[in-house]
Parts: structure tokens; C-alpha cells; sequence
């Protein structure tokens, strides 16, 4: 605890600057927080209650928005977190997002961020960041979605795609063990995730290689923060293997575009629990 408040660990972008006061959390404020503030009001007016609300700004310019009460998973991610239920529960969190949020206009004039935007753009303002650190758990299962800087323009099933990077995860067994449980399988992982959220036959058929071009993006992203000399970047990039770790990624993910792809259209039968 300190003058500022409790501070609040996870994530990268805000590390250190977020702190929680009483039903408030305060952090800093993106370029486009007004457009943003207005998306997630709208959010609400449509029903969708598993986001924080904003409540206005601080007089050193930082937002305000209200607390999420839960459980966050951080790296290494806990085994509670890494169940079949908890990553069905991710898909339908994700797909009532998009269901409320395809009924909100997106200002195209708000500047929104393109470092994990969709490169096709979209009518639909995607999250880009459902990493576990931005799941808000209760009793086991996804609760709400935090952390919304990166939203963009997009297609929903980029969101889904880079969703599934983060949940699956869409990563290569030696890279995934750093930070996930072992023995998880990550076709049958996909499916599921693709059932959580009600995917249509079509975006299945898509879905790996829409994964293989977010994967490409995300690379891009941490290139242009290792060049800016960011320091959480370099470090990260340091302790997670380097850059021949995203080549093992990539390689990966091409070699397995097939069997992902018959996961993903003739799932064996099961239940989401477990």
C-alpha cells in the first residue's frame, strides 16, 4: 500500500503505474480515453456488465474506472485457471462482449491503438488483449474482461484468434511450459474455446491461419518495443527465449495449421468440464 493506493500487479504496458482505491481503480489515461470511456458506457447501457465502468478522470489527467472484484491469473499461470470449464467460460465471456459491443458505433476519428489491431480492419471495436492477466475470475469461471487500452476496429474472429494465442496456448510445448501447466493439448484446447464462443463452421475453417497472421502482429509489436529500447520488453524477450522462440511459434503453427484445423471442424465428443 502506498499514497497512491494498493497497487496492482499484472499486465506489461502499465506495470507499476496501476492502483486500485477502494471501489476505484486509477491508472493512466491512453491518447483515446474519451472514445474508450464512451465505448464502455455503451457496453453497459447494452447489458454488458462484466467490464469496469468509467467514472471520470483525475486531476493529473490519470481515468478512473470502478474495481472488478475476482481473481486474475499471473504467469505461471495457476492449473484452476488452465481447465477445459475455465477456457469455455472465456469463450462465452468473449462472445457476449461481442455481442453487445456489435451494437455499439465506433468512432473511426478517436485514434484507436494498431499495435494489435486487426491489419483488415472491422466495424466492431475488438479487445486484442484477452490475455489470462485481463480475465477476471469468480468461482472458477470468467467473469469479466479488464483492461481495454488496445482495443481496435476489427473482425471478431481476430479477437477469438488472439484469444487463442493467449489460452490455449498457441505456442510450441517447450515455449508454452515458461508459463502454463503442462500436458495441455492444444487442438482439443482450440475446439473448446471455439465452442465457448458458438463459432460458425466458416470461421473454424479460418481460424488457424487467422492465428498464424496474429501471431505475426504480436511479433511486430514487441519488435517496435525492443527497437523504442523499452526495458519490460527487452527483459521479457530476454527470459522467454528470444526471437528464436517466436521462430519456433511460427513454425509450429504452420506445421499444425491442419490438425488445429480438424479439431476445430469434427471435435471429438465431450463435455466442457474438467
Amino acid at each position: 500500500m502506498t499514497d497512491e493506493g494498493e497497487a496492482l500487479v499484472g499486465g506489461m504496458a502499465n506495470a507499476g503505474a496501476v492502483f486500485r482505491r477502494g471501489a476505484l481503480v486509477v491508472r493512466p489515461a491512453p491518447s483515446h480515453a474519451r472514445a474508450l470511456h464512451a465505448y464502455l458506457l455503451a457496453l453497459g447501457e447494452r447489458g454488458f456488465d462484466a467490464a469496469p465502468a468509467p467514472v471520470g478522470f483525475t486531476e493529473d489527467g490519470r481515468e478512473q474506472l470502478t474495481f472488478v472484484p475476482g481473481e486474475v491469473p499471473l504467469p505461471p499461470f495457476p492449473d484452476w485457471a488452465m481447465t477445459r470449464s475455465a477456457l469455455d467460460s472465456v469463450g462465452r465471456l468473449l462472445r457476449r462482449l461481442h455481442g453487445a459491443g456489435a451494437a455499439v458505433a465506433v468512432d473511426p476519428r478517436a485514434g484507436w491503438p494498431e499495435d494489435l489491431a486487426d491489419p483488415e480492419g472491422g466495424t466492431m471495436l475488438c479487445h486484442n488483449d484477452v490475455c489470462p492477466e485481463n480475465v477476471v475470475f469468480r468461482d472458477g469461471r470468467a467473469a469479466a474482461l479488464i483492461d481495454f487500452d488496445l482495443a481496435a476496429p476489427g473482425r471478431p474472429l481476430w479477437d477469438v484468434a488472439m484469444t487463442a494465442r493467449y489460452w490455449v496456448p498457441m505456442a510450441d510445448p517447450s515455449s508454452a511450459a515458461a508459463l502454463y501447466p503442462s500436458g495441455l493439448d492444444a487442438p482439443t484446447r482450440l475446439a473448446v474455446l471455439a465452442d465457448g464462443y458458438g463459432l460458425s463452421p466458416q470461421d473454424r475453417a479460418e481460424l488457424p491461419g487467422v492465428i498464424e497472421q496474429a501471431t505475426e502482429v504480436c511479433r511486430a509489436f514487441v519488435a517496435r518495443r525492443v527497437a523504442d529500447g523499452d526495458p519490460v520488453y527487452l527483459r521479457t524477450l530476454a527470459e522467454r527465449g528470444g526471437w528464436e522462440r517466436w521462430d519456433r511459434v511460427q513454425t509450429w503453427l504452420a506445421e499444425h495449421r491442419e490438425p488445429f484445423r480438424a479439431a476445430l471442424l469434427h471435435p471429438p465428443g465431450r463435455s466442457p468440464g474438467g
